[in-house]
């Protein structure tokens, strides 16, 4: 398969993946608001033109052509004016007029949304404890959907670990801080090549001691500089010694969490090591299903740190976009970065096992971010929804607790102001993040 073709497919693979986790989300509302009996006019997964629709028992379902998220439209979102309350904004400036027409045409829109005979079928009348549960189950099943990923990789698929067999021999010694990827004349031949190695050549011994694992083999290769060894190997079903001296060789030194560490003049670090010219074989092993979870959490609690410090990550972001300065491999990322990413997977020339683990990887991470970022406690993202029933709660139980009249729906409408805001905000994001995927992109290590 060229690697165009291979590009193409992941790519499409991840698409597609994230087109269900939409709708899947936005059947996540669907279902509860259907099961507390709020009517439902619209089950959209996208934006903007609507490119197909179908009405079922009076709920359009569709697709639009900007798929960006999506949404389903609940009668009755915003409670309509207090009787008896004077319109808003009546003898206040033309800004603040602006804003109480935006307020006022949510109301109307909402209040449009409310058939003859279905009054009572409307999400503001729900008790606050169904309207949460309707707003959460967008987020939950994205964070259940993150979880079986999860536990298909883990449990069924498993972890990438190496054998102590060989996959490849370079046929020179290029140093870690070289960036070429071809040999000429001038490079040394790798001691591998010299002493006759193969790709499908199990190692078996090094100068007499077993070896069960890759990483024991390496630590032997490191720490022999100049020493030579004799390596048993297994090739075709029979047992073949090999003779081969490691050389120096440059290394990046590393942390415990596989990051470069630098001096303190800012460079990297680098050390000498024994190399012999052998890359291991690939293969997955899965892990218990007591993994998931750990990986669940730290996957969570990765995302959520990113959302908490996104301001200034978008800051960064920025100034990676529009200087020389270095996109953080860690930092937020929008979907055409996603894609670049998910292109690379299908031409890293890994195992297919492998490279749909780690497409597989992509969907998950998304899910458990879609789970985190709509939770955020700004409308109109699910989070604002949630928040705005418990302030309404907190009202009511204050009002109960003290002896007074119940002060009713919390008037919602009032924050759509915020909700545009929000709205050009997250906009903008999409735009900056498109635009530094594109002219920085993150690319796997």
């Amino acid at each position: 398969m060229s690697p165009v073709v291979a590009a193409i497919l992941a790519i499409l693979f991840v698409a597609f993946g994230v087109l269900v986790s939409i709708l899947l989300h936005e059947a996540g509302h669907f279902v509860f608001a259907k099961l507390f009996k709020v009517r439902v006019g619209q089950f959209m997964v996208g934006f903007g033109k609507t490119l197909w629709s179908r009405t079922i028992k009076g709920t359009e379902f569709g697709i639009k052509a900007i798929p960006l998220g999506g949404y389903i439209s609940m009668a009755g979102m915003y409670p309509p004016t207090a009787p008896g309350r004077a319109a808003d904004g009546a003898e206040a400036g033309s800004g603040y007029r602006l804003f109480q027409t935006l307020v006022q045409d949510a109301r109307s829109a909402s209040a449009d949304t409310i058939e003859p005979g279905y009054e009572d079928a409307v999400f503001y009348k729900l008790p606050i404890w169904k309207r949460i549960i309707i707003m959460l189950g967008g987020p939950v099943v994205n964070f259940l959907i993150g979880i079986a990923l999860f536990a298909i990789i883990i449990t069924g698929l498993g972890a990438p670990a190496l054998l102590a067999t060989v996959a490849s021999v370079p046929a020179c010694v290029h140093p870690a801080t070289s960036t070429s990827t071809v040999c000429d004349s001038s490079d040394a031949k790798s001691p591998a090549a010299k002493a006759g190695f193969k790709p499908g050549d199990k190692v078996l011994s090094v100068n007499g001691t077993s070896i069960t694992s890759w990483a024991q083999l390496t630590s032997i290769i490191r720490t022999s500089i100049a020493k030579p060894l004799a390596v048993v190997v297994e090739r075709s079903g029979r047992e073949v010694t090999l003779h081969a001296t490691p050389i120096s060789n440059a290394e990046y030194v590393l942390d415990p969490a596989g990051n470069i560490k630098k001096n303190s003049a800012g460079d990297a670090r680098v050390h000498d090591v024994g190399y012999l010219g052998i890359d291991a074989t690939e293969y997955l092993k899965p892990l218990p299903a007591s993994d998931i979870m750990p990986q669940v959490w730290s996957t969570t609690t990765s995302v959520g740190g990113v959302v908490i410090n996104l301001p200034a990550r978008l800051v960064g972001v920025w100034n990676a976009a529009f200087s020389t300065a270095p996109r953080d491999p860690n930092g937020p990322i929008g979907l055409i970065g996603v894609g670049r990413i998910a292109g690379q997977i299908g031409t890293d020339g890994s195992p297919f096992a492998l490279q749909f683990e780690q497409l597989l990887a992509v969907l998950a991470s998304l899910n458990i971010a879609l789970f985190v970022f709509n939770l955020i406690p700004l409308p109109p993202l699910d989070g604002g929804h949630i928040i705005a029933a418990l302030w309404e709660g907190l009202k009511r139980g204050a009002a109960r607790i003290f002896h007074r009249s119940d002060p009713g729906p919390v008037d919602t409408a009032k924050i759509i102001p915020l909700t545009f805001a929000v709205v050009v905000v997250l906009v903008a994001m999409t735009v900056l993040l498109g635009y530094a995927d594109i002219v920085k992109p993150i690319t796997l290590q």
